[in-house]
């Protein structure tokens, strides 16, 4: 049992490329759960035996998205930039049988770590791909290529988003995969003012031209940091999505879109190579999980 253990008894890994330190720790109140910690940042929640449990707030509200994709259990094919603990293809595959995924992540040995302490269904067609996100997104199968339903950016080195995966030109190569009616999901942490989330916003609209920002209210104000997640498409997203989206929590949300979302925007440069920085880090405490805990 792990439990009644220090941080230093769990399994971890000091991760080759970042130099960041990964502990896998168990969720002290819900059994099978788990948590990965990267640089003390609490990066993802799994519970192996019910993998449709999400729990952190903005991977809720991306599973409640996916949730609306093509008819209800339907498979889907996925592709997931940042692997963290595979709690969203662990979703995907646990909530439509047979979906193809693909999930790329530079930590090798985070992989590794997860993989050892953490598996998942060797029935799963989840396949690894190591590297950049960006640089393996250019160079992924040719017939990926407009066949893809959903493209997941979750992109972080700690608690910061790297800024090559924020531009115009980036979300322009993830934009090429997405089938008609495809969506892009992409979880971005800011803080007060949110200038780096209207800046992501606006982009995206720049390149797909339909989003909507789902948060908690007080982060969609401004007033604290937190993760905004972004849907865009190349088609409408459908209203009716809306409803179901605020109902389905959690509470307090609010969806932006439409007109409500070109005033959220307004004024925001679009980001280019030129111009990207990495989002900005959350005040100390805010995610960090103290050693011992």
């Amino acid at each position: 049992m792990w439990q009644g253990r220090g941080v230093a008894d769990h399994p971890h890994r000091t991760l080759s490329h970042s130099g960041f330190h990964a502990v896998v720790s168990p969720d002290r109140w819900i059994r099978g759960a788990y948590t990965l910690t990267v640089d003390g940042t609490p990066q993802s929640h799994v519970n192996l035996d019910d993998p449709t449990q999400l729990f952190f707030e903005y991977v809720q509200r991306m599973g409640h998205v996916i949730d609306q994709l093509r008819m209800p259990g339907e498979p889907l094919t996925a592709v997931h930039l940042g692997a963290g603990a595979l709690t969203l293809p662990r979703y995907i595959e646990a909530t439509r049988p047979g979906s193809r995924q693909q999930v790329i992540e530079l930590e090798s040995d985070l992989v590794e770590l997860v993989r050892e302490e953490l598996p998942w269904s060797s029935r799963a067609s989840i396949r690894i791909r190591h590297g950049d996100a960006r640089e393996v997104l250019e160079r992924l199968p040719a017939g990926l290529q407009g066949s893809v339903d959903l493209v997941i950016v979750d992109v972080f080195s700690g608690a910061r988003t790297p800024a090559h995966v924020t531009s115009v030109e980036f979300y322009r190569t993830a934009a090429q995969l997405l089938a008609p009616g495809g969506v892009l999901l992409a979880n971005i942490a800011d803080g007060p003012g949110l200038a780096f989330a209207r800046g992501q916003a606006a982009t995206l609209h720049h390149v797909l031209g339909n989003v909507a920002a789902l948060a908690e209210t007080q982060i969609l104000k401004g007033r604290r940091f937190g993760n905004v997640v972004l849907a865009a498409s190349a088609t409408p997203l459908p209203l009716e999505w809306m409803p179901r989206l605020l109902a389905a929590g959690p509470h307090p949300a609010k969806v932006v879109e439409g007109a409500e979302l070109l005033e959220f925007i307004a004024g925001a440069n679009v980001v280019t190579d030129e111009t990207a920085t990495p989002s900005p880090p959350p005040s100390k405490g805010i995610f960090q999980v103290k050693p011992g805990s």
